[in-house]
């Protein structure tokens, strides 16, 4: 067993996908745990992490802060605290935040 505390992960900034205002803290990243890896995402007021896709599918859980979830086709989903998402193997997908406030965000995905 292992305990960490999330004060003492460094954020780290995204600047992939024409991201913007956006950091992620790897919790328990693919090296530390033999089958999920566990990110926190904060994007500030106005920022955004641009349409991409992975191998990964992704759990998300909304901890704080309201935001966008959208993908290449013009579906969008409102997101909010206590909300959950589940984003299919290879499925476009992007997040926006046009509130006044960090959308924080827990996200897990398979080790490959």
């Amino acid at each position: 067993m292992e305990l960490k505390q999330v004060k003492n992960i460094k954020p780290e900034k995204v600047t992939m996908y024409g991201s913007s205002g956006t950091t992620i803290q790897w919790l328990w990243s693919k090296e530390e745990a033999p089958h999920f890896a566990l990110r926190r995402f904060v994007i500030a007021p106005g920022g955004e992490i641009g349409i991409h896709s992975h191998l990964e599918e992704h759990e998300i859980f909304v901890l704080s802060g309201e935001g966008t979830v959208f993908n290449d086709s013009g579906v969008e989903f409102h997101i909010q605290p206590e909300d959950t998402l589940f984003v299919p193997s290879n499925e476009p997908h992007g997040y926006r935040n046009a509130s006044q406030k960090n959308l924080v965000f827990l996200c897990i995905i398979p080790v490959l």
